[in-house]
């Protein structure tokens, strides 16, 4: 008799190395050091490097066999848009969405925090859900988020980060009613859409969708930081008069101000430099660089909610505009 056939309707991504209480990458990375320093250059010394450097890829190389089974989502055939091919939105359609987001926020703030290790399931859920409502297969990945890693210390502007061969995350610190984004984001990483653009995209529709306020709120709030960033550019004193005459309630603005605490000049100059090698590396992969965040997200928002060839229908409760009739 023949084998039944195997369902690739659900994948389980492993991810144990998420599990770990420390960051696998700082593991890979200290190992040399500490041991050199405890040990020396000693057998003992060596044989501790090898087995860290095993346990790490040992984990990345399951993950990535796992990873192989995920049917992907075709971006442009599903949203009329993708990394390469997405409508600029006009300086005063940008402006309007300004205006309609921060009048939502007011009048839904939802000023509820949700423990971190319970967001985190709940935005895993959700993602999960809304990536199988396109794919028809769900992709089950673990919801374990830790709060340090060494890298942040590097990228000192990143809110979060995720490995990309063993899918541990780590959120760097207290976004408030951000956080559930953040999280998004990186889960989505963890789920093999490794382009920040789509990672951003991802994580605003499936909470847009999800029908929970703490969550549709935090993907509001993150498209309306991202259009002010677009509209201030780098000059903060027009951040400051776009938030004022978005006339957001003092929560939110706050929040959003708190996102760019002042930096010492040593600290800018870190910042600006570590900036520049993660725009090239994303630049090296295929995307446009840094402008992914906040330019190229909200203009493939844009998009997908104007086209006509689109696929996927955009939520009532994250879109903003109407499809041409």
């Amino acid at each position: 008799m023949p084998e039944p056939k195997t369902s690739r309707d659900e994948i389980r991504i492993s991810n144990r190395a998420t599990y770990w209480p420390v960051a696998p990458i700082d593991v890979l990375l200290s190992a040399p050091l500490v041991t050199r320093a405890l040990l020396g250059a000693t057998p003992v010394g060596r044989l501790v490097q090898g087995v860290a450097l095993g346990l790490y890829f040992g984990c990345a190389l399951r993950d990535w066999s796992d990873r192989r089974g995920i049917r992907k989502i075709a971006f442009r055939r599903e949203f009329g848009a993708d990394l390469h091919h997405a409508v600029s939105m006009p300086r005063e359609t940008r402006e309007a969405e300004v205006s309609a987001l921060a009048g939502r926020l007011n009048d839904e703030l939802v000023l509820e925090r949700v423990p971190r290790r319970e967001l985190a399931v709940e935005v895993d859920r959700h993602l999960t859900r809304y990536i199988a409502g396109i794919t028809g297969q769900r992709v089950h990945t673990s919801a374990a988020v830790r709060d340090f890693a060494l890298v942040g210390l590097a990228f000192p502007f990143a809110l979060g980060a995720c490995d990309i061969l063993t899918g541990d995350v780590a959120i760097f610190r207290d976004t408030g009613l951000l956080e559930p984004h953040i999280i998004a984001h990186e889960f989505s990483h963890r789920k093999g859409y490794w382009q920040e653009l789509y990672a951003q995209v991802l994580g605003y529709l499936a909470l847009a969708s999800s029908g929970e306020p703490v969550l549709r709120q935090s993907s509001l709030l993150e498209r309306l930081h991202r259009n002010l960033r677009v509209l201030a550019g780098t000059d903060r004193p027009a951040l400051d008069r776009l938030m004022s005459s978005a006339a957001l309630r003092p929560e939110v603005r706050d929040l959003l101000r708190e996102l760019r605490q002042p930096l010492t000049g040593i600290e800018r100059g870190v910042e600006a430099g570590m900036r520049r090698l993660y725009h090239l590396r994303m630049r090296a992969t295929g995307q446009a660089g840094i402008s992914d965040y906040d330019l190229g997200f909200t203009n493939f928002l844009y998009t997908f909610e104007t086209s006509p060839t689109a696929r996927q229908l955009p939520h009532a409760a994250g879109a903003l505009h109407r499809r041409p009739a």
